[in-house]
């Protein structure tokens, strides 16, 4: 909640609009609620100026019950709005340093409303927020919000225009045997190719009453070309930066079957070989932090959205590991460092792997990472998520922090009281103010990100949350 007896602190941002509206209502809110709704959410202050050295200054609206009234017809009204996610309490009128202002938090729109848009198109009416304000989302960005509000995941969709060649029989050959290695009695070993793509959801029945692959065998199982059909943004890419920058996995290569299961394959037995496992632990099987890189992987492979443009890309280097994938957060962070919440973009591709025990055993997503990292003295994972077009980055530190939970805790104390003090603060800054180098100070303001009690603003600057 923003501390509205120093409203002055304050600067417009990517969570926050100012808007006179002395003369009534404006008509730009309809812009950014809609922004802020398909974005992280925001707040609207009716009745503030920005001057001119950008800060904040309230101005006594003449009659804000009247611009409520106004404000609540219209955004009930469908043919303005595509969907009213507030309720009373997020909209109230508030005292400023004696000056009456309203106070809209808008959240951010649950997927299945997405994209809120306004004047009943959602081609043209639909915005996102920048630092520079609410711009107007492109087609990509509309198709991509317009997929993930669908009940039933992308990837559950019977490609009813394609049959069983599409498929790599060797890669199927290769998921027959990683079934006997992990359940040798399943019924699922004995089964010819077409029953078992039916049985794993790879394939299914469509209209004509005839089997056809599913976007998740397609992707899972495919050949690259028949991907590429369906997928024409399609890209599996693994970069290594230790100890050879030639070490590279790229579906495009030619020199393997390029689809979603051999790329997992090849990645999974060498992305946390090499990696600084802490205390000595023995490396005889998968150590926790092992086993969480490779959730990483899978979290990675699994929620992107291979419709999108720039495909998937993992970078190992010889401190981090980084997982980027196309396509947004289908629920909000907090929840996912909660874990227990889940609503995965590829439903079928899950299905598939698990048959097969990958992804069965494993931790409980982000905050089943963030839990290992944190056990094992390991500097917080960074996530973060980018928009026009989405796209979500996991970075995993591989260097154990040393230092001690003691330190960490008065140097985050120490953040918050200059930020409570001052609007904001670059990491060189928060790293004199710490006395450390600025590499400890990014890993400190990573934990305060995550934790949500600070945000990142687009100058680079970091500020508390709103």
């Amino acid at each position: 909640m923003l501390d509205l007896k120093n409203i002055e602190k304050y600067k417009e941002n990517n969570r926050i609009e100012a808007k006179k509206a002395t003369g009534g209502l404006p008509k730009s809110i309809w812009e950014t609620y809609s922004a802020f709704a398909n974005t992280l959410g925001g707040v609207i202050l009716l009745g503030v100026e920005e001057y001119a050295d950008k800060s904040l200054h309230p101005v006594d609206l003449p009659d804000p019950e009247w611009i409520l009234s106004d404000f609540w017809d219209i955004i009930n009204d469908p043919r303005k709005v595509s969907s009213n996610i507030l309720s009373e309490n997020d909209v109230r009128i508030h005292d400023a340093d004696g000056k009456r202002i309203i106070v809209i938090s808008v959240p951010r729109a649950d997927r299945c409303d997405k994209p809120v848009f306004i004047d009943g198109d959602p081609l043209t009416g639909s915005y996102r927020r920048n630092g520079e304000g609410d711009y107007k989302c492109s087609r990509d960005e509309v198709h991509a919000m317009l997929r993930d509000a669908a009940r039933v995941t992308q990837d559950m969709k019977i490609l009813e225009n394609r049959d069983a060649s599409v498929f790599d029989l060797n890669t199927l050959s290769r998921y027959r045997d990683r079934l006997r290695s992990v359940c040798p009695d399943d019924e699922l070993c004995i089964l010819d190719d077409e029953s078992l793509l039916l049985s794993v959801g790879a394939m299914a029945k469509g209209k004509d009453g005839k089997l056809h692959p599913t976007a998740a065998g397609l992707l899972m199982f495919g050949r690259l070309h028949h991907i590429l059909r369906e997928y024409p943004y399609f890209s599996l890419d693994y970069r290594e930066e230790i100890p050879d920058p030639n070490g590279r996995i790229l579906s495009g290569s030619g020199d393997w079957s390029g689809n979603v299961f051999d790329f997992f394959c090849r990645v999974y037995d060498r992305i946390a070989d090499d990696v600084h496992i802490p205390f000595n632990v023995s490396r005889s099987g998968d150590t926790p932090v092992q086993s969480a890189i490779r959730e990483a992987l899978l979290n990675c492979i699994i929620n992107a959205d291979y419709y999108s443009r720039k495909g998937l890309v993992i970078t190992k280097k010889p401190d981090s590991i980084t997982f980027s994938n196309p396509g947004g957060f289908r629920i909000d962070l907090d929840s996912a460092k909660l874990g227990g919440v889940s609503d995965p973009r590829n439903a079928g591709l899950i299905r598939i792997f698990s048959f097969a025990g990958i992804g069965r055993r494993m931790g409980s997503g982000f905050a089943g990472i963030l839990s290992v990292w944190d056990k094992n003295g390991l500097a917080a994972p960074v996530i973060r998520e980018e928009f026009g077009p989405e796209r979500i980055t996991l970075s995993l530190s591989v260097i154990p922090d040393n230092h001690c939970a003691d330190t960490c805790d008065k140097q985050k104390e120490a953040i918050i009281e200059y930020l409570t003090d001052n609007i904001s603060a670059s990491p060189a800054l928060i790293a004199r103010l710490l006395g450390v180098k600025l590499s400890a100070a990014r890993s400190i303001i990573s934990q305060l990100e995550i934790d949500g009690f600070i945000v990142a603003g687009d100058d680079g600057c970091y500020s508390l949350k709103a």
